[in-house]
């Protein structure tokens, strides 16, 4: 069941009438907890096995087996094992087979397994959940509360990837779901439907045809090809995110925000603070510090950073592609890292000039790793990188949508940026002086508002691409 869909629609209808429903019933609080969790399980099993019913049944194993090392404690560890090595076999087992097949000379088809969908996103939580407990930061849950935590629909297939302690923050107190819940969510849902339908799917036009047939387009068409993929790229995911941050609000729950206008990051330790924020925090938390983190030496420090980004790109898809995307950023990190140590601070002042020179700086470094990302096989990107450097002539297509998405990009940013600058003396205090971005969430009981409402909507209508482009992180 896509996010896009009439379907979801009616799924996310039906769930909130219940939630509302149970709210105003007078029975037990710990009734109503029930009722809550079994409901949003249940309804999250019907939007997974609408793809496909392995799928549900994978969630399902993963979600017990999660449960049962958890509430038994002293074996925590082997949920974990169990956890990775479901994502393993289900998104690796073609790629170490197709691999082993190439340094062996040998042909022959790959075994096709089928992803369950969002699985990479439903066993980070799992692992999550399983160390949180074992360090003793929450403490072990009942099966429902952990089966809603891993399930819940809205950030299953693409996150963002929420803490259980904050989940069951929210799920212990009452909430009270109706109009105050509701409106507020289905304009931030609309807000991501936007930046998928007419922002991203248009550029996946463009984006297509260039990593598809790279050998007929000049220099130029495919710089701007490449450029055009770094915000399809930002506009779908964060689009998605929107959506599910939107579809959770509506049912009460606040999702952490997973995008922070990435592309004014001054540098890549910037950049990872604003883009993905929910990975970079988790791959922070479970996987670089549980390597040493910077506490044994500035080299195992720097071999840290890279080795944290690498399986950062590993989990992102079993190719050699994303393997070198990681590989770039956690160079790119450690690089940051040396050279601010060197420099001994990171709170100068600096010029616009200098700010727009290491935006650009930085922009044009992410926008570089991406062909890897983007591209089917390494030659693929490495075919894309010579024509594009080459000054090679071609078909010349500068594509108009994609000088009008980045001035849509630029005037939706400024409004932040200007907020930004009546709080900069208290950010800076609290050492977060980057821009912020925030949600256009209007009072929809004012009558303008409502009006400028409809507008968007007419809009995002008459503007989509309904060409059926998937959600880019649907893949991970």
């Amino acid at each position: 069941m896509s996010m896009i869909s009439f379907k979801l629609m009616g799924l996310l209808g039906a769930v909130f009438c219940l939630l509302y429903i149970y709210d105003r019933l007078r029975i037990d609080d710990r009734l109503r907890h029930r009722l809550n969790n079994w409901t949003l399980i249940a309804a999250s099993l019907v939007f997974v096995a609408y793809a496909n019913l392995l799928s549900a049944l994978v969630l399902t194993a993963v979600t017990v087996v999660t449960w049962y090392f958890a509430k038994n404690r002293k074996y925590w560890y082997i949920g974990v094992i169990l956890s990775v090595l479901t994502l393993g076999v289900f998104k690796y087992t073609n790629f170490v087979v197709s691999s082993a097949m190439e340094v062996f000379g040998k042909t022959g088809t790959t075994l096709n397994i089928l992803l369950p969908v969002g699985i990479s996103f439903f066993t980070f939580s799992a692992v999550s959940y399983l160390v949180d407990v074992h360090r003793g930061e929450l403490e072990a849950r009942n099966l429902e509360d952990v089966a809603a935590y891993i399930t819940f629909f809205p950030k299953l297939t693409s996150g963002p990837i929420q803490r259980s302690g904050d989940f069951f923050g929210q799920s212990d107190r009452r909430r009270q779901v109706g109009m105050q819940t509701f409106l507020p969510g289905v304009q931030i849902f609309v807000f991501g439907l936007f930046k998928k339908l007419v922002m991203a799917d248009r550029l996946s036009v463009f984006v297509d045809q260039v990593y598809e047939t790279p050998m007929i387009f000049s220099s130029f068409s495919i710089f701007l090809g490449v450029i055009a993929y770094s915000f399809q790229i930002y506009f779908d995911f964060s689009g998605y995110s929107d959506m599910a941050i939107g579809a959770a609000k509506m049912l009460g729950y606040d999702l952490p925000v997973n995008f922070n206008l990435p592309y004014l990051a001054h540098n890549v330790t910037e950049l990872w603070k604003r883009w993905h924020i929910t990975l970079s925090t988790w791959l922070m938390k479970y996987v670089y510090i549980s390597l040493g983190g910077n506490r044994k030496g500035k080299a195992r420090t720097y071999l840290n950073l890279v080795l944290t980004m690498v399986i950062g790109g590993i989990w992102h898809g079993a190719n050699w592609t994303y393997i070198i995307w990681g590989f770039l950023h956690g160079i790119a990190l450690a690089v940051h890292k040396a050279w601010m140590t060197l420099t001994g601070s990171n709170e100068k002042k600096h010029g616009i000039p200098a700010n727009i020179i290491s935006i650009a700086a930085t922009f044009l470094f992410t926008t570089f790793c991406w062909i890897f990302f983007r591209a089917p096989s390494l030659h693929s990107a490495v075919t894309i990188i010579k024509r594009m450097f080459t000054f090679q002539t071609g078909v010349n297509q500068p594509y108009f949508w994609l000088f009008v998405t980045v001035a849509m990009y630029f005037a939706a940013m400024l409004p932040a940026v200007l907020r930004s600058r009546g709080r900069e003396l208290k950010a800076r205090k609290l050492n977060t002086s980057f821009v912020r971005a925030e949600y256009p969430v209007l009072d929809l009981s004012k009558f303008w508002n409502l009006v400028a409402f409809f507008v968007f909507c007419g809009l995002l209508i008459a503007l989509a691409y309904t060409g059926g482009s998937p959600f880019i992180y649907g893949n991970y």
